[in-house]
């Protein structure tokens, strides 16, 4: 957990640093060009990994003879969806009317075969716990490409300064992985092992298709009918309020899966680390989007300049939303882990009805619109997701939210007390300056008074971090 953490926290704040120098040098319509192509490399993407990273770590009796074969499937999809992308260019700029998504897309759909070069490294990193390999591997990448993507954008290359960065970080994980893991694999493909592999993942590779149409679509449509800028505020909107989202759902799930996976013969046990992780999630991802959505429009103001004021409300609602993403996904993960990747199937395939009514609903009425339909699909998926959950561990939705309710109320008093300074206060700097930390001693002191057990938690993790102390086992 404590390298995970590093690895997350410190990638994410890197990220997010050359982000905003980024945004400050790039206009929203290079944002917008990139996220309108999102969704073709998250199809490609999905199709690649084809849930086998899971299906490996699920499985007992793992072998050398099941990692190399995997990893021939995703390096020859990888290319097969490289040249599918690479003849669809043209219509996919056509798709757009802008005809420079034929050359970007060409060149962007490199990193596909790159990051599948990947999967199976990071997955017997995974599998071993060994998150301190997978923290140099991503914060050198991460560095080097974002220092490459900033030098362009300052030279002017203008939206191949984002494709720079997003091919060059692909590489370099590539061949971290591969210097640094020691592992290469066997000159062999097994049917019977990929036939054996895709019975549990395939369950996943459908699920996977409608959960990356649930994720991608917006951006899709939005690219299609409004214009590139307004893509780019949407863009940049979604990346923001997902960072903090994003970034405490993958640490912790990436320590949790193969966790509970190794734990899915003691159901005890099993049903104590899954409300454990819950309650861990819920005291980290409330407060911190809820203190997010209320000091971003300071925030990009004084960052990013007046040009991205438009994603000041959109940044808002997608906070909000975004809460139930890490909650939503450890739901999904217990399925998984516990092999019922057919639950896991027929929970992301009912949420795709609910999506369609809100997207022919609120298109019209414009994007902010939009994002308010995004935020109330997320609240009804996460009961969704919550159903079987509670009906094969005692744990759904009802009996968490009775878990979350004290760090709620925590949340909402330091929301009080911040919205209070920012009212005060004259000056986006000062608003920032002094509102966040009296949020966070606000949120802190008040947990500490109602004695909510996850902030010993987070302690330790923070102790381990600094080498002072082990965590539990």
């Amino acid at each position: 957990m404590a390298w995970n953490t590093v690895e997350k926290l410190a990638v994410s704040g890197i990220t997010f640093i050359i982000g905003i120098i980024l945004a400050r040098i790039l206009m929203p319509s290079d944002y917008g060009l990139v996220g309108m192509l999102a969704i073709f490399f998250a199809f490609s993407e999905l199709f690649i990994t084809s849930g086998f990273s899971s299906a490996l770590i699920q499985k007992k009796d793992r072998n050398e003879i099941d990692f190399s074969t995997i990893f021939y499937y995703n390096l020859f999809v990888a290319i097969g969806f490289y040249i599918i992308l690479y003849f669809s260019a043209p219509k996919i700029a056509e798709f757009y009317k802008i005809p420079q998504l034929i050359i970007l897309t060409r060149v962007l759909s490199i990193s596909i075969i790159f990051n599948s070069l990947s999967l199976v490294q990071q997955t017997r990193l995974r599998i071993n716990l060994d998150f301190k390999i997978q923290a140099i591997v991503s914060l050198i990448s991460v560095i080097i490409s974002g220092s490459i993507g900033i030098y362009s954008a300052l030279k002017g290359f203008g939206v191949w300064a984002l494709v720079l960065q997003s091919t060059t970080n692909a590489l370099l994980r590539a061949l971290l992985f591969f210097y640094f893991n020691k592992w290469m694999p066997l000159f062999v493909f097994s049917y019977s092992s990929f036939k054996q592999l895709f019975g549990f993942s395939s369950k996943l590779l459908v699920a996977g298709i409608a959960s990356t149409i649930f994720n991608n679509i917006y951006s899709i449509l939005i690219g299609k009918i409004f214009s590139a800028k307004d893509t780019g505020f949407y863009t940049r909107a979604k990346q923001y309020s997902g960072t903090l989202s994003d970034t405490i759902t993958s640490i912790l799930q990436g320590v949790t899966f193969p966790i509970l996976s190794s734990l899915q013969d003691n159901k005890e046990r099993l049903v104590s680390v899954y409300g454990r992780v819950m309650r861990i999630i819920v005291f980290l991802v409330v407060p911190s989007l809820t203190m997010f959505a209320i000091i971003s429009e300071p925030f990009i103001r004084y960052f990013l300049t007046e040009k991205w004021m438009p994603v000041v409300p959109l940044i808002q609602w997608l906070c909000f939303a975004r809460m139930f993403t890490p909650i939503s996904a450890l739901n999904l993960t217990i399925l998984t882990a516990t092999g019922r990747s057919d639950l896991y199937l027929l929970v992301d395939s009912s949420k795709i009805p609910i999506l369609i009514i809100a997207l022919i609903i609120t298109i019209p009425l414009g994007l902010k619109a939009i994002v308010i339909g995004n935020f109330l699909t997320s609240f009804i998926s996460y009961f969704i997701n919550a159903y079987f959950p509670g009906k094969l561990f005692g744990f759904g939705a009802i009996k968490q939210i009775k878990e979350m309710r004290l760090v709620v109320f925590a949340t909402m008093i330091m929301s009080a007390c911040v919205l209070g300074v920012m009212l005060i206060l004259p000056t986006d700097p000062l608003k920032l300056l002094v509102g966040i930390p009296i949020g966070i001693i606000i949120f802190f002191t008040t947990a500490f008074l109602f004695k909510i057990e996850e902030l010993n938690e987070v302690f330790k993790v923070v102790l381990s971090i600094l080498g002072k102390r082990d965590i539990d086992s």
